[in-house]
């Protein structure tokens, strides 16, 4: 079997195929990290921004509320007692669901990121 620059020529444009091929691959892959990553970033900091926002009304809300309570109870101290417990129910209220309303949302927003088919 003799080769023949026919045939070399033929195995050479093959190799370049295949290289430009892999280049292209390697070069789509990059580029789909950097698009899921950002999702994932600006989806974070959104998230942070609204938790830290909605922090800082919920203290403003309970303060205003245990100044209201005060000619009520008749104490300032009993005011903020009551809403030191309606935080300790809320802290518990959110470690007992914490699966329904933090673990499985990030799983399946985390799952449709990085393991949904992108059809481009």
């Amino acid at each position: 079997m003799t080769n023949t620059p026919e045939q070399s020529d033929n195995f050479q444009q093959l190799y370049d195929d295949v290289k430009k091929y892999v280049f292209l691959q390697t070069e789509y892959l990059k580029v789909e990290f950097v698009e899921k990553l950002t999702i994932l970033l600006s989806t974070l900091l959104i998230i942070t921004l609204i938790i830290v926002l909605a922090i800082i009304a919920l203290f403003y809300f309970f303060f205003s509320m245990a100044y209201a309570f005060e000619p009520v109870l008749g104490s300032l101290g009993a005011s903020f007692g009551i809403i030191s417990a309606v935080y300790v129910v809320l802290i518990g209220l959110l470690y007992f669901l914490r699966k329904q309303l933090i673990i499985t949302p990030m799983v399946k927003f985390l799952s449709n990121l990085f393991l949904s088919k992108t059809n481009k």
